[in-house]
């Protein structure tokens, strides 16, 4: 089995070497990402792998229609860049990888949180230069505040178990709520009227994007703090740079970005951004940005190179595998069809 492996980055190929010998699998590693100008590099081979930002719209798709492609391996668990209804009508197979290590992800949550409420960032550059002054340095106690959590699925769950380890009040909301001791479901409107803090860990689909917004970000607490490891567009960027010049929102950390595309897994530490909205969050002084790191641990990698790799191999031996996608008026994983 050939597969075309698109935006890789050195540390995805020991993971992906490894596992790909123990099934037989040959990658072929391209730096670029798959988009419309780079899809004849997957011409010759049996399927695709293709992480978050790869593209895979409409035109992709019938190009490796074309080039008689039978299988696209996300190494992720979002597919909100890929049209998977078009691919299901072309006949076009398509896996992912649900859960890799949803405690990377929310631990690194937590980690964004108490960065920017203890000021840990900014005590690190100014004990680097010798200043052990504490002034501007107060923070809050986490524990008794309520923090809201929208999206309750493995990341979200690993979440709320780390909040009540520091003894906070949660609330949460999820279209399709889970069976979770203790855990309080409420109305949307109520969690962002109530909550102190706003973790967002829910999928990106049409329901979902700009979920914060102007007016969202009006009914919620006056220096509320907001959490975004899932996806950028969850957010409206300009609404909340707004919200923050109001003082409406205290501080955001944020892990993933609206226009990351662009921007995010390169070096632009010699260059100008162009991304005007990118550099007046990352200005201000009560926004944390990082790139979209969230899943980066050695547990989640080795985690995300076995499950694509299983993925493949059920396909090609014939085996309907639990992590195919499917598309019923939604896309779900056919797992959770049944």
């Amino acid at each position: 089995m050939k597969f075309a492996f698109f935006d890789s980055k050195s540390y995805d190929k020991p993971g992906f070497e490894a596992f790909g010998e123990k099934f037989g699998i040959k990658f072929k590693y391209f730096d670029t990402r798959l988009n419309s100008d780079t899809v004849n590099l997957a011409n010759g081979y049996d399927g695709i792998c293709v992480f978050v930002n790869d593209d895979v719209n409409k035109p992709v798709i019938d190009k490796l229609c074309e080039y008689g492609i039978r299988l696209i391996a996300l190494r992720c668990a979002g597919y909100n860049n890929v049209d998977v209804k078009y691919a299901k009508e072309k006949g076009l197979h398509l896996v992912n990888v649900p859960a890799y290590s949803p405690y990377a992800v929310a631990e690194h949550t937590m980690a964004l949180l108490l960065t920017s409420v203890r000021r840990i960032h900014k005590a690190y550059i100014r004990t680097r230069d010798f200043n052990f002054s504490l002034n501007n340095f107060d923070g809050f106690d986490l524990h008794g505040k309520t923090v809201g959590i929208i999206g309750t699925g493995r990341i979200g769950q690993a979440f709320i178990s780390i909040c009540r380890g520091f003894g906070m009040n949660i609330l949460c909301y999820d279209k399709y709520p889970s069976d979770i001791e203790g855990v309080t479901y409420t109305s949307l409107q109520e969690l962002f009227t109530q909550s102190d803090i706003i973790s967002l860990h829910c999928p990106l689909n049409d329901e979902t994007q700009h979920l914060i917004n102007e007016k969202t970000i009006a009914q919620m607490k006056k220096g509320v703090v907001i959490l975004n490891t899932s996806r950028g567009a969850l957010i409206d960027t300009e609404a909340l740079i707004e919200g923050i010049k109001a003082r409406q929102v205290g501080a955001a950390c944020l892990d993933v970005y609206e226009e990351e595309s662009n921007v995010f897994f390169k070096d632009f530490s010699s260059h100008i951004v162009d991304d005007d909205k990118l550099a007046r969050l990352i200005s201000m002084p009560n926004v944390i940005v990082t790139s979209h790191q969230a899943f980066l641990t050695k547990e989640a990698l080795s985690n995300i190179a076995e499950t694509t790799c299983q993925n493949i191999s059920d396909f090609f031996a014939g085996k309907q595998g639990q992590n195919e996608l499917c598309f019923n008026g939604d896309v779900i994983n056919c797992n959770m069809c049944k």
